[in-house]
Order: C-alpha cells, then structure tokens, then sequence
C-alpha cells in the first residue's frame, strides 16, 4: 500500500501517472519522485517579463486572445483565479471570466500578490 498524501489536502485518494501523482479529492499534480533518481527535474515557467511563476500565482493577460474555437476575446487587463502549471503547449491551466483555459506563459505577467 502507499503512503503518499497530497501535500495541498493531505487526503490519500491519490492517482498514479507515470511521472506524476495527482489528488482524486482536489485535483493537485506533482512529481513522483524515486530513491533511483538524481532529484526530480524541476520546470521553470516564466511570465513575459521574466518573472518565475508558480502554482497558485494570479496572473493577467497583457494582449488581447482571440480563443480558439469561440468567437470571445479575453481582453488584456484581464485576471485570473490562481493559477495551475502543466506540461504541454501551454503552460498555465487557469480560469478566466468563468472559462477553464490553457494560456502560454508569454501572454500573462505575473499579478504582484500583497
């Protein structure tokens, strides 16, 4: 049996990936890490003026997104909920004006919390 817990819920209802683990409970992703392995490979994410982004950041477009598929446009200005970082194309998996999106790091900068 396993013992990892979620580290964002600490709830054992966990999915296994190859790579990562993922919380059945609040969704939350990260690394699976081995005493085989050197450490796990950290991804760094930056923003369009260079800041590191991470889970839970706020971020805003600095353009105007045509989204695919719709005929919306998401404004520049626009804020997000916080955000989620995820492997692929597009590096931020996020809601904005009430719509699940996945958004590329240089149209956002980070939204300085404080």
């Amino acid at each position: 049996m396993n013992d990892t817990v979620c580290p964002m819920c600490e709830m054992k209802e966990l999915l296994e990936h190859n790579e990562r683990w993922e919380c059945v409970t609040c969704g939350h992703e990260w690394a699976r890490t081995s005493s085989t392995d050197d450490g796990p490979v950290v991804r760094v994410v930056k923003d369009a003026h260079g800041n590191v982004l991470a889970d839970g950041d706020v971020v805003s477009l600095i353009k105007d997104l045509k989204l695919n598929g719709a005929s919306l446009v998401l404004k520049a200005g626009s804020k997000s909920k916080p955000i989620r970082l995820v492997d692929g194309d597009h590096e931020i998996s996020c809601k904005m004006d009430g719509m699940a999106i996945g958004l590329k790091a240089c149209f956002v900068k980070k939204v300085s919390q404080g």
